[in-house]
């Protein structure tokens, strides 16, 4: 009987050893299939409230182009009563137009232009942080289903050993405290898979609920051994920094500010405004077609708001230059968690392994009669909690690999496949 218990808490191991070892070329078959990323995406709120943003900054855009000045008419009745020759029905009328001055439709232009820019860098940054998101949650729900099979595997060998060991005491071969020793362990092992189910079942709801148009695989993936990046930690680092949306997004705030604080220091010479007057007076006796031409004249509030205008567009350039700075810090980061994440998975590999030799060498002490249960039983957890330490940390190094792969675009990033077809303001809609 002891023989048949060690082989089979030691068979679990074994399978968990070989899911480490798994070859490259299931490098991502982990991952949801690349055709439902993009609706998932998509279909987030925060994608689509940016959306909404860039229809509402191309509405703006169009605003600005055609200018916010409009014909005015003025019509005014009159009644005039001139002392002893009658009473005579006038009019007046009044057509005018503010005319924007050479320079100012240019600058509307591009402050318009700057900000459906950064309205769609926004939405695809909106894309990006959902990405993020599906990553985590995606890796989150297969760490904690690994784990809860694992434990469930575990729990279900104790019992079958639990049902050996009680028989044998009914016929005598063996004492009743390892018996009791044996059903505690198996207690402690089922409260554990009890928690550990309830931990994937809350991860199952978390996934399913933010990104219900990704169906879940009835059977989780094996999963690959993590590698490290591909061409140096530095290549990836400077692919997140050129293609960061935010840092693009910030750059487009600046160009923006920069325009309007000289759409200001032109404003300090106002529009003028040119029209035509009819008049007809003396019940039509008299009439008079004349030119109105207003000319207003600015003076120091209009200077005042356009070094308002200036010193924000200094608040701008210094956003930008703190929004570049937290992004080559991320980036940082997060190629250092790749390195970081694959060295410590080798070491909980190796103590893996080596939990497995010294687990079977007191199996065999035990089989001997060298060791008692309570021993051995402790090897067994012992090993138990390096196989859920490995299996969590070859998660958490295949997440990192991924969330450096997310951060530079080169996975679940729709708008890079429609850069070759579409023009950059060609949104699809939501």
């Amino acid at each position: 009987m002891k023989r048949l218990l060690a082989s089979s808490l030691l068979g679990a191991a074994f399978a968990s050893t070989a899911i480490a070892t798994a070859g490259s070329a299931s490098a991502q078959a982990y991952l949801p299939p690349d055709e439902l990323i993009e609706a998932a995406l998509r279909g987030q709120p925060e994608v689509r409230a940016a959306a909404a943003q860039v229809e509402m900054a191309r509405a703006e855009a169009r605003a600005l182009s055609v200018g916010s000045h409009e014909f005015s008419a003025t019509v005014t009745p009159l009644r005039r009563n001139v002392d002893g020759a009658g009473h005579y029905q006038e009019w007046e009328f009044q057509l005018e137009r503010r005319i924007r001055l050479p320079g100012k439709a240019r600058l509307d232009r591009e402050i318009g232009s700057h900000g459906v820019a950064a309205a769609e860098l926004r939405f695809d940054d909106a894309e990006h942080m959902a990405a993020r998101q599906l990553l985590s949650r995606w890796m989150a729900w297969l760490r904690s289903g690994l784990v809860a099979d694992e434990m469930a595997a575990q729990a279900t060998l104790m019992g079958k050993e639990v049902a050996t060991l009680k028989r044998r005491v009914e016929m005598g071969d063996a004492a009743q405290r390892e018996l009791e020793l044996l059903e505690a362990e198996q207690a402690q092992l089922r409260a554990e898979a009890i928690s550990a189910r309830a931990a994937a079942d809350m991860a199952t709801q978390a996934l399913s609920g933010e990104f219900p148009q990704i169906p879940l695989p009835s059977r989780l993936p094996e999963l690959p051994a993590p590698e490290l990046l591909a061409e140096g930690a530095q290549h990836w680092r400077e692919l997140i920094i050129q293609r960061s949306h935010e840092i693009a997004a910030s750059r487009e705030d600046f160009g923006r500010q920069q325009r309007v604080a000289d759409r200001a220091l032109a404003e300090r010479h106002a529009d003028p405004s040119v029209g035509i007057r009819v008049l007809n007076e003396l019940g039509g006796a008299e009439q008079a077609v004349g030119l109105v031409l207003n000319l207003p004249f600015g003076g120091s509030h209009r200077s005042a708001l356009a070094a308002r205008e200036r010193a924000n567009a200094d608040v701008f350039e210094a956003e930008l230059a703190s929004v570049t700075r937290m992004i080559e810090l991320e980036a940082r980061q997060t190629t250092q968690a790749v390195e970081q994440l694959h060295a410590r998975w080798q070491a909980r590999y190796q103590a893996l392994a080596a939990m497995q030799r010294a687990s079977e060498r007191t199996r065999r002490a035990w089989e001997l009669g060298e060791a008692d249960l309570s021993e051995y039983l402790l090897a067994q957890r012992n090993h138990r909690q390096a196989q859920l330490d490995e299996t969590q940390t070859r998660v958490d190094a295949l997440e990192a690999i991924q969330r450096v792969h997310v951060d530079s675009h080169e996975l679940w990033h729709p708008e890079l496949a429609e850069e070759t077809a579409a023009s950059p303001g060609d949104l699809p809609r939501l």
